[in-house]
């Protein structure tokens, strides 16, 4: 297999990637042919996977933008991925050149692409960090640079924690998380769930299947089950729900039904 120019030294190219296959289904570039191959495979149980991905960046943004109109204006996105068009710092600085954005990946082609993108760039920052650890993200270098944690700051963990499973401790690393950020930090979610998928759950086991065939597992929880990462929190409105019904910008009639699998909210510190 022929590496291209741009992959960093040392990966193994021939394992597909969670945050490559997100790559893809957004339409971008930095991906192996073994990571389109699995995305093609979920997507032949379930082909909405894209419109979903879609979904989940508009949520992204129009949350990045809700924390910048009311104040929040220091972004931890972890699980940020490969960098596309309408990054978390591109959103915020659109409505405060201020905003400062610490991005946190443990795959080394998001890294990588990451610090490309961000080089000269003296308020951002990545980290290459799990979020099944989080002192270490806390007290990276990165973030002691760049975010006050005695101002609030908006914590993203946008469609990462579907990819811990409840011995990884999910819960646990959001309240450490969360822990050590300020009173009126915002927790940004969204997780994916059976609840709302266009299709029986057995044809969407398909697509979980391949998920688990590459070593990363995707887990489906219940809405309940995702409130949970909340608690301590106080819910913004309109709550949790599917991602388009999250203070929309157009009309949620128009959005494919895909667009509505899994669940998206924010929730404040007090």
């Amino acid at each position: 297999m022929e590496r291209p120019a741009w992959a960093p030294p040392g990966i193994d190219i021939s394992v597909p990637s969670v945050s490559r296959m997100y790559d893809f289904y957004l339409g971008g570039s930095h991906n192996f042919e073994v990571d389109r191959e699995a995305a093609r495979k979920a997507m032949e149980f379930m082909p909405g996977l894209p419109k979903i991905m879609q979904a989940n960046r508009a949520f992204m943004r129009r949350a990045v933008r809700y924390a910048v109109d009311n104040d929040v204006t220091q972004f931890l996105d972890i699980g940020s991925g490969i960098p596309t068009f309408g990054n978390v710092h591109e959103v915020a600085r659109k409505a405060d050149p201020a905003a400062r954005v610490v991005y946190v990946d443990h795959d080394p082609v998001a890294v990588a692409h990451s610090r490309a993108v961000l080089e000269g760039d003296e308020a951002a920052a990545v980290v290459a960090a799990d979020l099944r650890k989080p002192a270490e993200i806390l007290y990276s270098p990165e973030v002691s640079r760049l975010l006050d944690l005695d101002r609030p700051v908006a914590l993203l963990l946008v469609a990462v924690l579907h990819f811990l499973e409840d011995e990884d401790r999910p819960y646990e690393a959001v309240t450490e998380l969360l822990g050590a950020l300020a009173p009126g930090s915002l927790l940004v979610v969204t997780h994916a769930s059976y609840e709302g998928i266009p299709l029986l759950e057995e044809e969407a086991d398909g697509t979980v299947g391949v998920y688990r065939n590459i070593r990363n597992p995707l887990v489906m929880r219940s809405g309940d089950e995702i409130a949970r990462f909340f608690e301590g929190t106080e819910m913004v409105e309109p709550g949790l729900v599917p991602m388009p019904l999250w203070r929309p910008e157009s009309p949620v009639e128009e959005e494919d039904p895909y667009a509505f699998s899994g669940f998206a909210g924010v929730g404040r510190t007090a």
